[in-house]
Formats: C-alpha cells, sequence, structure tokens
C-alpha cells in the first residue's frame, strides 16, 4: 500500500504491505505452487523437462494408447496446449503419435524406449523432489493437506 506521499508502506520487517494477501488462501497456494516449480526445475532442468511434459510422459506411460483428448483432460490442459506438448515430446522421440484403433479422428499416444528409458531415470529426481516438497510436515500432515487441497475446486478433478 502506498502512503499519501507515494512511498511504500514497509512492515515492521522492512518488506513490503502485503494488505490482505497473508489472509487469501490462493495467495498462500500461489506460493506453494512457485516454490514447487522452482524446485522441479532445479531438479529437472538439465533434462528439460517441466511438470506438465513430466505427467504427460508418466500418464501415457501407465495407459498405452492414451488418446490426446484424455491426456488433457487428465492434466487439464486445453486441446492446442495439449498439441504443443504432444509435438514437443514426439520431436525428442520420447513419444509416438498414431491412429486410435476405434476413433480414427483421435491419436493414440505410446512412450518410445526413449521415452521409457528417460522416464526411468527421471523416477529418483521425482522422488527427492517429492521428499523436499514434505521434508516439514509428518506423513498425517501431508495426507491432510492432499485431503484438503483435492476439496478446493473438485469439478477439477
Amino acid at each position: 500500500m502506498a502512503s499519501s506521499e507515494g512511498a511504500v508502506k514497509r512492515d515492521v520487517n522492512g518488506g513490503i504491505d502485503l494488505d490482505v494477501l497473508p489472509e487469501l488462501l490462493g495467495y498462500h497456494i500461489r506460493l506453494a505452487q512457485i516454490a514447487v516449480f522452482r524446485d522441479f526445475g532445479a531438479a529437472f532442468g538439465s533434462h528439460d523437462i517441466t511438470p506438465t511434459l513430466y505427467a504427460s510422459l508418466l500418464l501415457i506411460d501407465t495407459n498405452p494408447g492414451l488418446k490426446q483428448t484424455d491426456l488433457a483432460q487428465a492434466v487439464q490442459l486445453d486441446r492446442s496446449t495439449v498439441v504443443s506438448v504432444i509435438d514437443n515430446l514426439e520431436r525428442r522421440e520420447l513419444v509416438t503419435r498414431n491412429r486410435a484403433a476405434d476413433d480414427r479422428r483421435s491419436n493414440a499416444l505410446s512412450l518410445t524406449r526413449k521415452g521409457k528409458a528417460l522416464l526411468t531415470k527421471l523416477k529418483p529426481l521425482l522422488d527427492a523432489h517429492e521428499q523436499r516438497l514434505v521434508k516439514n510436515l509428518s506423513a498425517a500432515e501431508k495426507a491432510e493437506l492432499k485431503r484438503l487441497l483435492s476439496k478446493i475446486f473438485p469439478e477439477y478433478r
């Protein structure tokens, strides 16, 4: 907040006045998301993998023949964004895209050997990333946090 002279009002610790932000759940969720993405980027950066790319590889591996539309729904992406994700993975020879047997208008996705090898290589990085995220939480707190977060906008799950 600015004072009448236009100067930024500082809190007692020398930081800027955040007004109502610290009271907003969305603000804390956003700060957590930033921390998660920064840690993920530091851990996976040399592999040029984002959380969306990793989730896509994982889901395609777990569901061979997954349709692009189903992948988009699972990772909450719109149609054009999922196409660019798949284009990226296909260009890197991590994923193949073939016509779905039951619907020639849809593409079925599968991991290549290179994609499977990369996913295997990244698994320990994911495990370490997850451990860093929950290092200050007990097992019960971790379970409770997941439970509570799943109650926010359940229609997106």
